[in-house]
């Protein structure tokens, strides 16, 4: 994961626990370091030492997003925006799989690039509420 691509209020793994990014910060001397934290603790570590989170069926329903089609091809996920869908191709070639603006194939396979993509479509950051991302009003 490039350090560069991660944002503060990102969703990340750390020890096969999901954390939200609250500090990246950076050292002459010494690598990227980011501050972490859940409801459990706030630690700071290395930055290479944390991992994406993959997006899955159970992530795409705490994103808002709903299944609204199936097929032996074939599983499409859509948000209440209907300009967003999320396409899990069932073959092995996976070349359908992906997010979905407007019609248009968007690289997308973590948690932290969906929810920079969605900041950048709505100028709102996602947040975690009752362990599912919304929106702030």
């Amino acid at each position: 994961m490039n350090v560069a691509d991660l944002k503060i209020k990102n969703l990340v793994e750390y020890e096969n626990q999901i954390y939200t990014i609250t500090e990246i910060f950076h050292s002459i001397e010494q690598a990227y370091f980011v501050q972490i934290e859940n409801d459990i603790q706030s630690i700071s570590v290395p930055a290479d030492s944390i991992k994406p989170i993959k997006i899955t069926e159970e992530w795409l329903e705490k994103l808002g997003f709903s299944k609204t089609y199936t097929s032996d091809q074939r599983i499409r996920y859509e948000r209440p925006e209907n300009f967003i869908k999320y396409d899990i191709d069932l073959s092995s070639r996976k070349i359908l799989e992906g997010l979905k603006l407007y019609g248009n194939a968007i690289k997308c396979k973590y948690i932290h690039e969906f929810q920079n993509i969605f900041s950048c479509l709505f100028g709102k950051e996602p947040v975690l509420h009752y362990g599912y991302l919304k929106t702030e009003s």
